[in-house]
């Protein structure tokens, strides 16, 4: 018997239809006896409709209200799930993000986890029950509803399963698991088979929409093994987990990209010490999530400073921004919202030198400029203009020959979850 976590994203209960199917699954593995904990989004495009509500009557609503309205999204969908279990004879019991003891901090619309209590999970496991969590919500511990932010499901069910120290955790998706690039952009992408949080965290940080990735930190940190298969279908999906000896890594893994940030660009400050920290520490007071950054070489006493931001901070940036600009003396500042980033990632980078030389010389052939170049170990990430984005990420898999290599050579285990 397993200790089993199921995610369902929106897609995956997107209508009464698929909640019963879902269920099925739920209930299938249950009856294979596991132990099952489901941790499901809201039904489809109602959190996206929510937004919509709520700018219809505000423009700019507080951030406490907006956690109060976006928290019902996932509270339908838990109700339905349970009644749809019920009705196929198995017992069930649903609870919200605050039931179930998920603490947070108070960042409301994107929250962090600190505590997982989970106490009602166990007990309701020890009585035979299959438990249904909401997903992308919690709770402070003076009680006020929060929400984890997009994608803040996946980050839900992995906390879960470390909470109840779960064998597996299993993200159902509508995509068939992490593939080497985004496959309506790759037709030949292919999917991996097994991949380290290494690699993964850099993959979900630079575009890949598959997982969130505060859940492949969370997952990181407490040794959770997660497994992204499809909802619709009972193949094996991708594997994330510790790296080993057993996994035989190639150079390149993926390439990604992200068409979600935005490029703001402050021009001639003053170059003198504590200045870039001012700029940096007003943003973080912001609760602006900062990417890329580059500073110019100073010219007569000033530089320029420009760096990325996810679109959905762009507002606060803006803001602060403006503020900064005029307490600091700059000469005016710009944004461009048309950019993209396309990255390569791959632990075999690490060993390999020359690789970002050829990912500069196979944009350089397809035509696509790079406007700013970052880093890591095992990742090169390009700024380029938000156009060429698709263009680049098929020269770079077809240049590092993604379509034909075998990532890992190790096959992925089942989990017994939904076969």
């Amino acid at each position: 018997m397993a200790l089993i976590v199921q995610k369902f994203g929106g897609t995956s209960v997107g209508t009464t239809e698929r909640i019963r199917a879902v269920a099925e699954r739920i209930v299938a593995t249950h009856i294979a006896g596991n132990e099952c904990v489901a941790v499901v989004s809201a039904m489809g495009d109602v959190t996206d409709e929510l937004l919509l509500l709520a700018r219809a009557v505000n423009p700019a609503p507080p951030e406490r209200e907006m956690d109060m309205l976006l928290a019902t999204g996932e509270q339908v969908t838990i109700a339905l799930l349970a009644m749809a279990i019920h009705a196929l004879g198995h017992e069930a019991i649903s609870f919200t993000g605050a039931q179930v003891g998920i603490v947070t901090d108070a960042g409301h619309t994107k929250a962090r986890i600190q505590e997982v209590r989970a106490d009602c999970v166990k007990d309701a496991l020890a009585e035979g029950r299959i438990v249904i969590v909401a997903g992308f919500q919690g709770s402070t511990p003076e009680g006020q509803i929060t929400t984890l932010g997009r994608g803040g499901s996946d980050t839900t069910a992995v906390a879960i399963a470390a909470g109840i120290s779960a064998d597996v955790c299993e993200i159902y998706t509508d995509v068939d698991g992490v593939f080497t690039a985004d496959p309506r952009v790759v037709a030949d992408a292919r999917k991996i088979d097994v991949i380290s949080y290494e690699e993964m965290l850099e993959m979900a940080a630079t575009g890949a929409r598959v997982l969130q990735l505060r859940s492949v930190e969370f997952g990181r940190n407490h040794g959770v093994v997660m497994h992204v298969r499809s909802s619709f279908n009972d193949l094996p999906g991708t594997i994330v987990k510790e790296a080993d000896a057993s996994m035989e890594q190639a150079i390149i893994s993926g390439v990604t990209h992200d068409t979600s940030e935005a490029k703001i660009t402050i021009r001639d400050v003053p170059d003198q010490p504590g200045v870039a920290s001012q700029v940096f520490s007003a943003l973080a007071e912001a609760n602006c999530n900062v990417d890329m950054i580059v500073q110019n070489v100073s010219e007569e006493g000033s530089t320029d400073i420009s760096f990325t931001i996810p679109k959905e901070d762009l507002v606060r940036a803006k803001r602060t921004v403006e503020t900064m600009v005029a307490h600091l003396g700059a000469r005016t500042w710009s944004v461009d919202e048309s950019i993209a980033k396309v990255s390569l990632v791959g632990a075999g980078m690490k060993t390999h030198p020359g690789v970002a030389a050829q990912m500069f010389t196979a944009l350089a052939e397809a035509g696509v400029n790079i406007d700013m170049i970052s880093t890591s170990s095992i990742r090169v990430s390009c700024v380029i203009s938000g156009e060429q984005a698709e263009q680049a990420v098929r020269a770079l898999h077809e240049t590092f020959g993604l379509a034909e290599h075998e990532v890992y050579v190790e096959t992925a285990p089942t989990t017994g979850g939904g076969n």
